[in-house]
Parts: C-alpha cells; structure tokens; sequence
C-alpha cells in the first residue's frame, strides 16, 4: 500500500483529501508539523507528496526546493493559484505534476496513479523503510550493500507490518493475513518466524526493526 503524504494546512481540505485516498486504497497521512516541514515530510517517508503551494513558515515552492536538496519522493503541487508563472516555477524545482483547485477528485486520482507508473510502478513493486528497498514481488530486502531473501511468510509479515506501521498489530491478525493469503502458521510457528525476521534485520545492521508489545502484538519502530 502507498503512502501519500497530504502538506495541506486546511483542515477541511486535508481531512476530505485523507478520505478519498484511503477509499482509494492508498495509506494518507496529514502532515502537522509546518514548521519542520522538510524533515518531518523525509521522516514521513511517504511514496507521494500532495504539496500546497500555500502554507505555514514558507511557501510550497520554497519547501519543494528544500526537499528536492534531500529527497527524490515524488511531489504532485495541489494550489488555489491559476497561474502559469506557479506552474513553471514549480516544475522547475522539480515537481512532477500539478494541479489547481478546485480539482475534480477523479483527475486528481488519474494523476497520481500516472506519477506512480512514471516513476517505474512503484506502487506495485517497491517500497521503502528506514532504509530500505522492498521488492515484495521477489521477496529481497536491499539495504546499502547488503541484500538479504525473505520467505513468502516472512515478507507476509513484514509487509502487514509496514502497511500498519503506526499501529499495534496483534498475532491473530497476523495469523489471519496468513490464512487470507493461503498460508498457515500456527502460534509457535508465527514466534519462529517473527525471531527469523528479526534475525535477518540484525543481519544488515538493523537493529530493534519489529518491537513486541506484551499482551498486545507488533509494531514496527
């Protein structure tokens, strides 16, 4: 699941953004720290950014050319202002689409699935984490130099975690992912497993990756 961060200091406006991402199948997130935008956006790590050109401490222009000086993640700019003059200036520091309000939420959708695809479908085939790249399909972690090969129940897993990343994740959902996706492991084989994960992290040099919470499951930190 992609997440897309939303740097919108309208509340309305981000909340109805955040709810027609999620019913679109993508994870959203709001960003509310302004005032350390660049590097809460690069903590995010988000898999697109929805960048207002109007917001708190510096505009959106200033922030994506901040960004850009750290972080390659692609940025669609969502403004109010009609202006070519905004639009040539934002693609200029390295934007990769935009868009004015108000927006038709379909167009909207259509341009960001046309980021992802142009980007190498990112959306389907790698994420990243603290480092690293995921490539589900092939069930291979890369971290810098190191390469490590998951099994099918071990990157299972690793990618409901990740897709629930903020949030507690209890061993009979994980049990149940399993189960949905043909697999079976029952509750000593899900402890063999998550310590396996965690030893092939350690492995890279990651340490504490997948944090256990007594009594209430995994998360990861």
């Amino acid at each position: 699941m992609n997440r897309i961060l939303i740097v919108e200091d309208d509340k309305d406006i981000s909340r109805e953004l955040k709810e027609l991402l999620e019913n679109s199948g993508y994870e959203a997130v709001v960003l509310t720290d302004f005032k350390n935008a660049c590097d809460s956006i690069i903590a995010a790590e988000p898999d697109l950014v929805l960048l207002d050109i109007n917001i708190p401490y510096m505009n959106g222009e200033m922030l994506l050319q901040q960004l850009r000086s750290k972080s390659d993640v692609p940025v669609i700019m969502v403004t109010s202002r009609d202006s070519e003059a905004d639009e040539v200036l934002s693609m200029s520091y390295g934007a990769d689409d935009y868009i004015t309000k108000p927006y038709n939420p379909t167009i909207l959708l259509l341009r960001i699935n046309a980021v992802f695809k142009r980007l190498g479908a990112k959306s389907d085939n790698t994420t990243t984490y603290r480092g690293m790249e995921i490539l589900p399909h092939k069930g291979v972690i890369k971290y810098k130099d190191e390469e490590i090969t998951l099994t099918k129940n071990e990157m299972t897993i690793f990618m409901y975690l990740l897709s629930h990343r903020e949030h507690i994740v209890s061993r009979d959902e994980l049990m149940t992912e399993l189960w949905n996706n043909e697999e079976y492991l029952n509750d000593n084989a899900l402890t063999v497993n998550i310590s396996r994960l965690r030893g092939r992290f350690k492995d890279i040099g990651l340490e504490d990756v997948i944090e256990t919470r007594k009594g209430q499951g995994y998360i990861l930190v």
